[in-house]
């Protein structure tokens, strides 16, 4: 079949009544399949099993001798500190180990920039209407966070390399409001593109307007390949010491999508000085973390290798899921020229482009069908996608059967909003 838009109005309305047959019949088979946020599915939970039972009765010190179910230790056990810093290519005196999510420490830093200020800074809720610089489409959670403190988002495209550099700095090194910037360097969410080496030097060579200005790094993904050779970029610590801005970068990651995603750790990387910093808020905010849990990570990975060596693991699992929906979305919209979507080699989403107009129309459909999606608009600042086209597909809960079904309607979908939009 020619493109749609190349049919006439009879051929678009004769398609139009069979998609609508078929969406009704998706309808009939009360389906319940949830694809609305990037989860790991039970199987590969499963993997990390081994951790229920590797500490013994008495395995409860660190190498340096530290009683793990006591308090103390704000900042985490060396071992597990050693295996964030090599996977993060810092050292591990620029590691502050945290609870199980990445986000919860991103937040916790925002709240004490907006209260308290950065080192060496008056509180940013003291300075007027700040504004952070925001990729889109991007990550849901970090528009939120920026939402609930009433900073304003300024939105820059994202290209196949990275945030658009020019827009980014002709921002940056000109509004002393601007205060921060969103990064997803590998893997970006939705995108699943890797930054340039280039626009990553870029980043570290912005010579901001706010004299505390930070680049929140979010590297949660720095890791997760599952095709080909894990990506090696230029550390951003690094990059910025290079560039005279030592203390620009926060840096974050966890292993909510490798271990347990609900009892996992997390880690961020930053300067001595911001470490010593972030410490003086942890002494008031903690007496201590879970140091149990830095511990069975310690025990059950061993090293960063043995991190490495689970992440193949991972990949073997999640492959199969993207490759199926890459070949549904090559089987049933190729030819439509309704659609286009990214084919990452690591990461946990894919990023659907519909006609515009078409996204929520598509979503909503899928509902009705018993395929629960993100959200259309999820992707942008405010939920508001101005072309109403970004879908972020996730593909790493449902089975691979359920997968296989759930990309099937949401195919059907895609084209029937397409017909509407088109007739």
């Amino acid at each position: 079949m020619p493109m749609y838009k190349e049919l006439s109005n009879g051929q678009k309305l004769s398609e139009y009544n069979r998609l609508k047959k078929q969406h009704a019949a998706y309808c009939a088979e009360n389906l319940a399949l949830d694809m609305s946020r990037g989860k790991p599915g039970p199987e590969q939970l499963d993997l990390a099993a081994g951790m229920h039972s590797c500490l013994a009765e008495d395995d409860y010190y660190s190498s340096d001798g530290i009683d793990c179910r006591n308090y103390g230790v704000l900042d985490g056990i060396p071992e597990i500190k050693k295996i964030f810093a090599d996977i993060l290519d810092v050292s591990p005196g620029e590691v502050i180990v945290g609870g199980n999510s990445s986000l919860g420490m991103i937040f916790d830093n925002i709240a004490s920039n907006v209260s308290h200020g950065v080192r060496d800074s008056i509180p940013w809720q003291k300075q007027g209407d700040i504004k952070f610089i925001c990729p889109v489409p991007g990550y849901d959670r970090h528009f939120a966070i920026c939402d609930y403190f009433h900073i304003k988002m300024v939105t820059v495209k994202m290209t196949p390399a990275g945030p658009d550099m020019d827009e980014v700095e002709r921002l940056v090194n000109h509004d002393p409001l601007i205060k921060g910037m969103w990064c997803v360097p590998v893997y970006s969410n939705p995108d699943g593109c890797i930054y340039s080496d280039e626009v990553i030097r870029r980043i570290a060579g912005l010579t901001p307007a706010a004299h505390d200005f930070r680049i929140y790094w979010d590297n949660a993904y720095c890791i997760h390949n599952f095709r080909g050779e894990r990506p090696e970029i230029p550390c951003i610590l690094r990059e910025c010491e290079k560039s005279g801005n030592p203390h620009m970068p926060l840096v974050f990651t966890s292993f909510s999508k490798i271990s347990f995603s609900g009892a996992a750790i997390s880690a961020m990387a930053a300067s001595v000085s911001n470490c010593d910093f972030i410490r003086k808020r942890l002494a008031v905010q903690s007496i201590g973390p879970d140091k149990l849990n830095q511990l069975r990570h310690a025990r059950f990975f061993g090293s960063v290798d043995g991190v490495y060596s689970h992440m193949t693991k991972i990949a073997d699992m999640i492959r199969p899921k993207f490759e199926a929906v890459i070949e549904t979305f090559e089987n049933n919209l190729s030819q439509s020229g309704v659609a286009e979507w990214t084919d990452p080699s690591g990461g946990y989403f894919i990023s659907f482009t519909t006609l515009p107009g078409c996204a929520a129309r598509a979503v909503s459909l899928c509902k009705e069908a018993g395929v629960t999606l993100t959200p259309a608009g999820s992707t942008y600042p405010y939920g508001k996608d101005p072309d109403d086209s970004n879908i972020r597909i996730a593909p790493t809960y449902p089975t691979l059967c359920e997968l296989k079904k759930a990309m099937e309607v949401f195919s059907a979908a895609v084209k029937l909003a397409s017909l509407e939009k088109l007739l």
